[in-house]
């Protein structure tokens, strides 16, 4: 079955088939051109060469994602998730690589041809003159060139851990991070806008402390016996080694120690007690990627404005 099969079964010129099934950008074909022309190309059974149409395009319908080198956790899985899904209902394949420092395996950006190439972060000058000069036709967000740069916010979860805590009438606190060096810009920014928080409405302290399985018996121990009485965690994960530990040494909580956690994953749910968490809409995150992603594929307007990130906090067992 061929693109000449559909265009006698449609009545139209292999030149629209091609356009149509190639999503080729620019053209006046009618929607109902359109529809018509995938209807046959279903009905007929079509299965386009991946290869000769992308040679014919220009085109490869890759998007590469490139991540930075985090852990995996379940607010990056959603946001990956929910951009993958929705860049496969246009018929474009998300791949995603991290790149790691002293790697010698080739990028991907030069191995794929991907048609757009994203950056969760900005990337710097070096990095985007290098994917650039790979021949990928668009990267973004590009740094301090005027293009659309996502931002991801931090602040807002931090925040209302604190005020919530506050709220409750707790005012010594601690900080609760993750050991994965990673991490640790993450955790810095989150914990600095804890930490102003905190400073500005007027709480005794706040204290980073990094939280591995193996000593948080102790710490939490030692938290206790400092008179903290309420701690924000970084992640779900810490905040449950903070509850388990807690309960271990027969404190009560929250009435002893009152923990919030962040993400609002499902172990934030099902734990026992159930963790008290901030729940980040990552799903709609991932959609405007894709969004963006495929504005630039297209060669269209990128949309006006990012959506504004919604951050709440869920109330559970903990605090």
């Amino acid at each position: 079955m061929t693109a000449a099969d559909i265009a006698r079964a449609v009545g139209v010129s292999r030149a629209t088939v091609g356009f149509v099934l190639n999503d080729t950008p620019g053209q006046t074909i009618s929607e109902a051109t359109r529809t018509r022309v995938l209807e046959a190309a279903r009905r007929l059974g079509y299965r386009p060469h991946l290869a000769a149409q992308a040679l014919a395009s220009g085109r490869s319908r890759i998007i590469l994602l490139v991540l930075p080198d985090w852990p995996m956790e379940y607010s990056m899985r959603r946001h990956v998730d929910e951009a993958s899904i929705a860049l496969d209902e246009a018929s474009y394949s998300l791949v995603t690589m991290t790149p790691h420092a002293g790697g010698k395996a080739r990028p991907l950006w030069e191995t794929l041809q991907p048609d757009v190439v994203m950056g969760m972060m900005p990337f710097t000058p070096e990095r985007f003159e290098e994917i650039r000069a790979a021949g990928v036709p668009v990267v973004i967000p590009a740094p301090e060139d005027g293009a659309e740069r996502v931002e991801l916010s931090f602040s807002k979860g931090p925040r209302l851990q604190i005020e919530h805590l506050l709220a409750r009438g707790h005012r010594r606190v601690a900080f609760a991070a993750s050991p994965d060096p990673r991490l640790g810009e993450l955790v810095s920014s989150r914990f600095a806008v804890a930490e102003a928080t905190a400073r500005a409405r007027g709480m005794l302290s706040l204290e980073r402390i990094d939280i591995e399985a193996e000593g948080v018996m102790a710490q939490v121990d030692q938290w206790h016996r400092a008179g903290v009485t309420g701690v924000v965690a970084y992640n779900d994960d810490i905040a449950a080694l903070v509850v388990g530990a807690a309960i271990r040494l027969g404190l009560a909580v929250p009435s002893d120690l009152a923990v919030v956690g962040h993400d609002d994953s499902p172990l934030a749910q099902m734990f026992l007690p159930a963790l008290t968490s901030v729940h980040v809409d990552d799903a709609g995150l991932g959609r405007y990627f894709a969004q963006l992603a495929l504005a630039a594929a297209k060669g269209q307007p990128a949309p006006s404005t990012a959506p504004e990130q919604q951050v709440s906090l869920v109330e559970r067992e903990s605090s």
